[in-house]
């Protein structure tokens, strides 16, 4: 299904961007700094589903309709700024928890991980770059090949921003106790975030 020689050049290409700090691991390490080691799993798991959503869209052609719509690049982009300073105006109003001095929303992570992902236009037109390069038609059916190059990218970005939120994690807990350090870090890195992605333009 994919050519053997195509797949070994593609896994370090992959993980070299993997290893690329992005928005992807500022989100996670925001996420492991205030939710924990947990929050961190999670977030990069809907990061790494988002990523393969993505993927699946651009190997059935819909986010090259997608990209060459003007307004939907615009749509998407604002959509996924407001996520992201709603996000952070949730972390300046977070209120300490009397058991153990801070509240995890580790049941959000995940799906925020998945929805700061989806609403990345770039991540549509990275995908439509950089995938297509190591597509060999001949070798098998285009969907399959682009679903098994985007599970490579998915599972390294997995382990990668994981990895990140869990080191955060370990720093954050340190600092929780009694503490709102971490929320307003938390929301800068959200409000920077949301600015990097108000100011993208389509390339």
């Amino acid at each position: 299904m994919v050519d053997p020689i195509v797949l070994t050049a593609f896994v370090p290409a992959a993980l070299a961007l993997n290893l690329t700090p992005g928005a992807d691991m500022m989100f996670c390490l925001a996420q492991g700094a205030r939710g924990g080691t947990r929050a961190a799993w999670l977030a990069s798991a809907g990061i790494a589903t988002g990523g393969m959503i993505h993927v699946a869209l651009a190997g059935l052609g819909l986010s090259a309709l997608v990209a060459s719509v003007p307004y939907a690049f615009d749509v998407i982009r604002w959509i996924g700024v407001g996520y992201l300073l709603w996000l952070a105006l949730q972390a300046l109003r977070r209120r300490p928890d009397v058991d153990d001095g801070v509240v995890t929303p580790r049941g959000q992570a995940f799906l925020s991980g998945l929805l700061v992902n989806l609403t990345n236009p770039k991540v549509i037109l990275f995908v439509l770059a950089f995938v297509p390069q190591f597509v060999v038609p001949s070798a098998g059916p285009v969907l399959v090949q682009f679903i098994v190059f985007g599970a490579v990218i998915g599972v390294g970005g997995f382990v990668v921003n994981g990895l990140v939120g869990v080191f955060a994690g370990s720093v954050g807990r340190r600092l929780a106790q009694g503490s709102r350090v971490l929320d307003w870090l938390t929301a800068g890195i959200f409000t920077a975030l949301a600015g990097r992605l108000a100011l993208l333009e389509k390339t």
